[in-house]
């Protein structure tokens, strides 16, 4: 899934790889996705995209979004994967939406669990995930303050919240997800389920170096190991915690890291080093 390191990579790399390049042909819909999610009726984006030019990638939360000319905006949601073929390259059978480039290059994008692939003139999207994304400050933009995160906690009238639930649940910091979620808690040494009310003020600031820390590692590092860019290869940050190590020992201390469902995903935390605070 698409989290903020990963929309930062992909958007960098279709910068470098797309921009200045004009759709000669739009295939949309071609395998059938319960949970590919279109702006409008998506026998239209032939119509709408073929022969525009893609001009600017930008990545807002986990969303990408390519600017193309006549005014026009498609965005790529956090479940769906993005693929960068050079031309002369194989086309997978399966694909919810093509965009076969001037050069002979494609891009095709995959539906894995949910995602929206959303063309329309920009003003027309309404939808509350896409707004929010981009009227919020990002993580690795200088208006992420810690004022701004003093904000958020101060506006978050239900101090009852966990910590989990704070970051990662009702868009308060877009693209800071689950995935991404377990290696901020690892390094501020706070458990998932530890009630904001309960941390102390050394411990907040803690969490903000840590969010706006290890997303800056993250997407520094071309996004994490759990995930693939554009060109389909893993990103080169390695995760502290996550599906792929919570069965080695805790690489602070070697203790036992826990694996649970918390909050509609799996949470991975050491109970040493992340002691939950009543």
């Amino acid at each position: 899934m698409l989290e903020l390191p990963e929309s930062t990579t992909i958007a960098k790399q279709l910068t470098e790889t797309v921009c200045g390049k004009k759709m000669i042909r739009v295939i949309a819909a071609h395998s059938p996705h319960r949970f590919a999610f279109f702006f409008g009726d998506p026998a239209s984006y032939p119509l709408l995209l073929t022969g525009l030019t893609i001009k600017k990638a930008a990545a807002y939360g986990g969303l990408v979004e390519l600017e193309l000319s006549d005014n026009m905006r498609l965005v790529l949601g956090d479940g769906v994967s993005i693929r960068y073929l050079p031309s002369g390259t194989k086309i997978p059978a399966k694909h919810q939406l093509l965009l076969q480039l001037d050069d002979g290059s494609t891009l095709t994008c995959t539906v894995q669990m949910y995602g929206g692939l959303w063309a329309f003139h920009a003003g027309e999207n309404d939808n509350f995930y896409y707004l929010i994304a981009k009227e919020k400050p990002s993580p690795l933009s200088p208006e992420f303050t810690p004022a701004y995160f003093e904000h958020l906690l101060s506006e978050t009238s239900k101090q009852s919240l966990s910590a989990k639930a704070f970051l990662a649940t009702q868009q308060r910091i877009p693209g800071l997800g689950n995935g991404v979620l377990q290696d901020i808690l690892f390094e501020a040494g706070i458990h998932p389920k530890t009630k904001l009310a309960s941390l102390r003020s050394g411990q907040l600031d803690d969490l903000y170096q840590s969010v706006t820390g290890v997303l800056s590692t993250m997407a520094n590092d071309g996004g994490r190991n759990t995930e693939k860019d554009l060109f389909g290869q893993s990103g080169s940050y390695p995760c502290r915690l996550s599906k792929n190590t919570w069965h080695l020992p805790c690489p602070r201390c070697g203790g036992t890291v826990v694996r649970q469902t918390y909050l509609g995903g799996t949470v991975y935390f050491c109970s040493v080093c992340q002691p939950l605070v009543q």
